[in-house]
């Protein structure tokens, strides 16, 4: 009964607490007893609440199950917070040695809102320092091992997440995306990840409400339906913030479909980034998929020259604001978080406005091509998971990589856009290791890109090889 409890869907573990089938109790103690087993070797859980915290806690939900009260759409599903996001009583490390280790007063919005929606939160996971890099490991926690093959990375920001995803530990979880902390763990670890519109999760404390706003905060899951409910609990407005959009969030947990008419593009690699043989072939034949879901494929690609620019001009203010708040102790913290800050430092007003400028003609460059395609298709990372003890890849197919941007232009160039995407799994290369293909949309089309990778995923007959961590 455990095994076939972890193994569940989040749609069927809530289907079966809302109807007394499965009570948060077992469903709670089986994800614990697969954390003892699993986190030790892959690290992806930090911060965990005692089980008898979470044992009480889940037996007073399964109370307020036998009242008849309503329930909400993640009741009784447990989840682990990225460690990025406040959670009352726990830490918030952000990966990082100049943070405090007391615990946060309150939640976040991300937490409160996976409480709200009766998410029974166990502890947090784990993320690099500051979110910075799509490789986690930190001075604090460590490092987190990818589930499918325990000498190579789990991707990042959000590794904890993905990781603690593929291995069972919980049914879903949430992250975070600015240069695609979402898509390329998700890749790397055969979950879904979805980097959704700006302004879909609302961002009410956020420091910029328009010019930094580049990242955001968004669903991961094993499927595309539990993916879409998560982020039926994390959507909706906020009167604090200005981009927050008001559609009604119940909107992405109604029943995905099975089919598509959708017309496809795939990039493959833009023309502008290189990227591994075998991932584009994985990602070609999963894409190709949209014709037997009864949709069409077309070869093509978007003018994304500028986009690179902007991503870095506007990030790198972020990090310069993150180098006020830190002040003289961002000499304390890794070399890359340092490199950002610097050059986030160098940028003046006129590289601000002409990435200002660039960003509003690639938002109408990409509504031309979306008037011609439902969906464009590129890989959600340009290499399957590297050796865990190098930060990032310095060269790919033997070309080498400018800096550690540069294996990420996959992911970097679609933030710039503001569109939705969502990383879904595209097989495995003939090293037994995950690949992922990258969706992408207009800004605003969160439900229908939803919509076509769910068709994208039933038809997918990839083989799963066996986990490496027991």
């Amino acid at each position: 009964m455990p095994d076939e409890i972890v193994s569940s869907s989040a749609v069927a573990l809530a289907t079966a607490i809302s109807a007394s089938e499965l009570s948060v109790v077992d469903c709670a103690a089986a994800h614990l007893d697969r954390i003892e087993e699993t986190n030790p070797a892959i690290n992806a859980i930090v911060s965990p609440r005692s089980r008898d915290d979470v044992l009480a806690e889940a037996a007073a939900m399964d109370s307020h199950v036998a009242s008849g009260a309503e329930l909400g759409p993640l009741y009784g599903l447990p989840v682990a917070v990225k460690d990025l996001e406040d959670v009352a009583g726990l830490p918030t490390r952000s990966g990082s040695t100049v943070t405090s280790s007391h615990p946060a007063a309150a939640d976040g919005p991300v937490a409160a809102k996976l409480r709200a929606a009766g998410a029974l939160i166990i502890g947090k996971t784990n993320t690099p320092e500051f979110g910075t890099g799509s490789h986690t490991f930190n001075d604090v926690y460590g490092l987190t091992r990818n589930p499918w093959n325990l000498n190579r990375s789990a991707g990042g920001s959000s590794g904890g997440a993905a990781a603690a995803l593929a291995a069972r530990m919980v049914p879903v979880a949430d992250g975070s995306d600015f240069g695609g902390s979402l898509r390329n763990p998700a890749a790397f670890c055969n979950v879904v990840g979805m980097r959704p519109t700006i302004g879909r999760v609302a961002e009410p404390n956020a420091r910029s409400s328009h010019l930094m706003r580049l990242g955001v905060r968004g669903p991961m899951g094993r499927s595309v339906a539990d993916t879409a409910l998560v982020l039926s609990a994390l959507a909706g407005p906020h009167p604090h913030d200005p981009l927050s959009l008001g559609d009604d969030p119940a909107t992405f947990s109604a029943p995905l479909p099975q089919v598509t008419t959708a017309r496809l593009a795939y990039a493959g690699d833009l023309g502008m980034f290189r990227c591994e043989p075998q991932v584009l072939e994985r990602c070609l034949e999963t894409a190709s998929r949209i014709t037997q879901a009864g949709g069409s494929l077309h070869h093509a690609q978007p003018d994304l020259t500028e986009a690179m620019m902007i991503f870095r001009t506007l990030r790198g203010l972020s990090y310069r604001d993150l180098g006020t708040r830190l002040g003289d102790r961002v000499l304390e913290t890794k070399q890359t978080v340092q490199e950002n800050v610097a050059f986030g430092r160098t940028l003046g007003a006129d590289e601000v406005i002409a990435a200002e400028v660039a960003r509003a003609n690639l938002y109408r460059t990409m509504a031309r091509f979306f008037d011609d395609y439902d969906v464009l298709a590129l890989p959600a990372a340009q290499v399957a998971p590297f050796p865990a003890e190098w930060e990032y890849p310095t060269s790919i197919d033997g070309v080498d990589m400018v800096d550690y941007l540069d294996w990420m232009t996959t992911c970097c160039v679609i933030t710039a856009t503001g569109g939705p995407a969502i990383s879904i799994p595209a097989g495995f290369t003939n090293e037994g290791l995950p690949v992922g293909l990258q969706l992408v949309a207009r800004p605003g089309a969160d439900r229908q890109l939803l919509e076509i990778a769910a068709a994208l995923e039933s038809h997918d007959r990839a083989n799963l090889p066996p986990l490496t961590y027991r």
